[in-house]
């Protein structure tokens, strides 16, 4: 992706993503279940537990045919992985890749879904970054090219200047109200789909620290290009609750899905 945005958007690098497998008929009857226990488990959830994500209106989209091309394309590669596709129709696809990724979470630890994900990431070459090293310039570089390409997941964002190690630099990109974490309602999936996997491609494969800050509580994030991340027991976002709304929350403390 993005080589940027997140886990869900680097699944789409490959056109061939943009057409359906084939599904096993045994893991779209599991996962059917899975999906209709999740509805009916979400029409019944206490919001009174925890109000942080009723706040604010939900905000709608209205997405064009290249956007509705680039989510199906990623809601087709989450599927692959998952082993079931949601039935939403092609204009509802952004709903079915939420569907597809609570699926695809469903059963497997924090790791095993962040490695799920990574298997949808492009190979990078051994060369890639001898010839392309870090450089302020690329961190500017990948802070512009977000806003340009990778709004039909994250919603409106925009270029910002961060300070790192002192030195000031146009290479952070400010998510308003990620559309991922406001439709998924999932501390687990912004982490272990997104967060995690996007931070571990740029930083460990292509040579560019990437950090990024989801903010749960206004479901903003901050994408910050050329910091090295966190350190997993210096992260908060792996310390964080499951929301009120989530069709999987839990009453512990930390949501299940980062365990």
């Amino acid at each position: 992706m993005l080589a940027i945005a997140g886990g869900p958007l680097l699944c789409c690098n490959k056109p061939s993503s943009l057409f359906s497998s084939q599904i096993s008929r045994s893991n779209t009857g599991r996962c059917n279940k899975l999906m209709s226990r999740i509805e009916t488990r979400s029409e019944k959830q206490n919001t009174t537990r925890n109000t942080r994500d009723s706040q604010t209106p939900k905000t709608e989209y209205k997405d064009s045919v290249f956007d509705l091309l680039f989510i199906n394309g990623c809601r087709q590669a989450f599927g692959r992985v998952a082993g079931w596709q949601s039935p939403r129709s092609w204009n509802e696809g952004y709903q079915g890749m939420v569907e597809v990724s609570h699926a695809l979470a469903a059963g497997k630890s924090a790791a095993e879904q962040q490695t799920a994900v990574l298997k949808g990431f492009p190979r990078v070459p051994t060369w890639f970054r001898q010839l392309f090293p870090y450089s302020d310039w690329g961190a500017a570089l990948n802070a512009r090219i977000t806003p340009l390409f990778f709004s039909w997941l994250v919603g409106p964002c925009e270029v910002v200047e961060v300070t790192i190690q002192d030195k000031k630099l146009r290479s952070g990109v400010h998510i308003h109200k990620c559309r991922y974490l406001e439709t998924s309602g999932c501390t687990g999936l912004c982490v272990n789909l997104c967060k995690l996997p996007t931070q571990y491609f740029f930083t460990e494969e292509l040579g560019m620290p990437l950090t990024m800050e989801p903010n749960f509580e206004d479901l903003s994030c901050e994408m910050i290009f050329g910091q090295i991340p966190p350190r997993p027991e210096d992260d908060p976002a792996l310390r964080q609750g499951c929301f009120s709304k989530c069709p999987t929350s839990s009453t512990s403390a930390v949501c299940p899905k980062l365990r």
